[in-house]
């Protein structure tokens, strides 16, 4: 129903490697960050998110990651296993390397940004030989994220970690995730993400973010085909293009393009949409769904995220979704 063909016989559903964080998200809104004094602790980093949202959805999840050995380093770890997320390959680093921080600073709900210190963070050091081809080769579905690329030796570990999962048949989403943080330029940047999405079956990202991968390359219209065409040529069955308030598109491979409708949101803050969105796009498509149901799904997802002050633990069930979809059919929410 929607192209992707995810292998049976696996005991987990979706493996997760990269980003492990602490998000301090502002508890004083509507002010700049100069006047906020307190802030509430969150496990956060995309792929922790969306292994998150997969895992409240109700399917067998495991991240490969690198905590630092501190109390922000346990904080991340007990929660992964108090959401019944496979620890077996998070590794402890003993070199003395930090928790990555992301304060959020929240002026409104549509002006939101993030103080991010991302230096000699634990999760970059992720080497190679840390990566366990067991875990992988469990696994229906392998998630990489941007920002796991822009060091060594987690960039190593990235790689290694997309030759397992095509050696044992995952179905491999890269989310691209790009933070401008630990990149030394945007050339590197462009190099390393072709690099890796060239080995991806389905890729998420926003329209700028499939712009910087372009870097080399002659799309002056910005054109979302041209764009979907490339990585048709290589191992993409479905890119979905993000433009932000005017929704997104799904692309696959037959030419088609997808849209599915959005759902109103008491936003509170703007980030921790794309995570829920990818988490519940990727989950509908896991069900087996159509490409639509699988964005419609994702879409009320990220409503219900940013509507809340969290967004780890704002992730909802699958029963949540549903009955905010039905909710705003019957038009009891509407937007803020």
């Amino acid at each position: 129903m929607n192209g992707i063909l995810f292998p049976s016989g696996k005991t987990l559903d979706f493996v997760a490697v990269g980003r492990l964080c602490i998000d301090l998200n502002a508890n004083e809104i509507n002010r700049p960050m100069e006047q906020t004094m307190t802030f509430t602790k969150y496990v956060g980093g995309s792929p922790a998110n969306i292994t998150i949202g997969i895992a409240r959805l109700g399917l067998k999840t495991a991240f490969v990651g690198k905590i630092a050995d501190d109390q922000m380093g346990r904080f991340i770890f007990d929660y992964l296993q108090r959401n019944g997320i496979a620890t077996d390959n998070v590794v402890i680093d003993r070199t003395g390397a930090v928790t990555g921080l992301a304060f959020t600073e929240i002026k409104s709900p549509t002006d939101c940004s993030i103080l991010m210190y991302r230096d000699n963070v634990a999760d970059l050091k992720l080497a190679p030989e840390e990566v366990r081809e067991d875990v992988i080769a469990r696994t229906k579905t392998l998630l990489i994220s941007g920002t796991a690329l822009a060091k060594s030796p987690s960039r190593e570990a990235v790689f290694l970690a997309l030759d397992y999962a095509k050696k044992h048949g995952a179905v491999i989403a890269f989310d691209l995730d790009y933070r401008p943080y630990t990149w030394t330029s945007p050339e590197e940047t462009a190099i390393y993400y072709n690099l890796a999405a060239e080995k991806c079956d389905i890729l998420l990202g926003t329209r700028e973010e499939f712009d910087l991968m372009e870097r080399f390359e002659h799309n002056p219209e910005r054109s979302d085909q041209v764009t979907a065409s490339k990585w048709f040529r290589h191992s993409a069955k479905i890119v979905v293009i993000k433009h932000g308030k005017a929704g997104s598109i799904a692309y696959t491979r037959d030419g088609e393009a997808h849209r599915a409708k959005s759902f109103p949101a008491k936003v509170v803050k703007t980030f921790g949409a794309g995570d829920a969105y990818a988490a519940g796009f990727l989950y509908g498509l896991m069900q087996g769904w159509t490409i639509e149901s699988s964005m419609e799904f994702g879409s009320a997802a990220a409503s219900i995220v940013i509507s809340n002050h969290s967004c780890s633990d704002a992730m909802p069930t699958a029963a949540q979704v549903r009955d905010y979809i039905e909710r705003c059919n019957r038009g009891e929410i509407t937007a803020s």
